[in-house]
């Protein structure tokens, strides 16, 4: 039944952005049998970078769940390119990982990355739920608080 994940995301009020293109020499999908992997995606809105800073001295735990949300619908967006516009190929989220600027003291990775794997459970059930990490670091790129790559299991 095709569109039932475009159904999803306007139930939930969410739009998919446009995938953006790779800003370096790297391509944003690689489709290998069934799977399709996601270049790590940034807080990109409306071809603008959104989100920088460092979590726990710019910016809330909470502020950079809503971060990697933005990511995850970058994500998303990509997947769909990787289906040809048909979210419904998408059979499971394998796989997310996510990275989070952050002060050398902050232990909240996982609850930020919550805000890509909740996004992904919200619109795909659960084909979302996946497996993952959720990594502190001192520097991403252009400055920005997130960042998430993912794998996908095509039907």
């Amino acid at each position: 039944m095709a569109g039932t994940v475009d159904a999803r995301l306007a139930e939930l009020g969410i739009e998919i952005p446009t995938p953006a293109s790779p800003a370096a020499n790297y391509v944003p999908f690689v489709r290998s049998g069934n799977l399709v992997f996601v270049s790590g995606q940034i807080p990109m809105v409306n071809g603008k970078i959104e989100g920088v800073g460092v979590v726990g001295k710019d910016l809330t735990t909470d502020d950079a769940r809503k971060i990697a949300e933005i990511c995850a619908k970058n994500l998303i967006a990509q997947a769909k390119a990787a289906c040809d516009g048909d979210l419904d190929k998408v059979a499971r989220v394998v796989k997310l990982g996510g990275f989070v600027r952050c002060t050398p003291d902050f232990t909240e990775q996982p609850e930020v990355v919550n805000g890509a794997s909740d996004l992904m459970v919200a619109v795909f059930g659960d084909k979302g739920r996946h497996a993952r990490f959720a990594v502190g670091t001192n520097a991403l790129p252009r400055g920005v608080a997130v960042e998430v790559e993912a794998v996908f299991e095509l039907a």
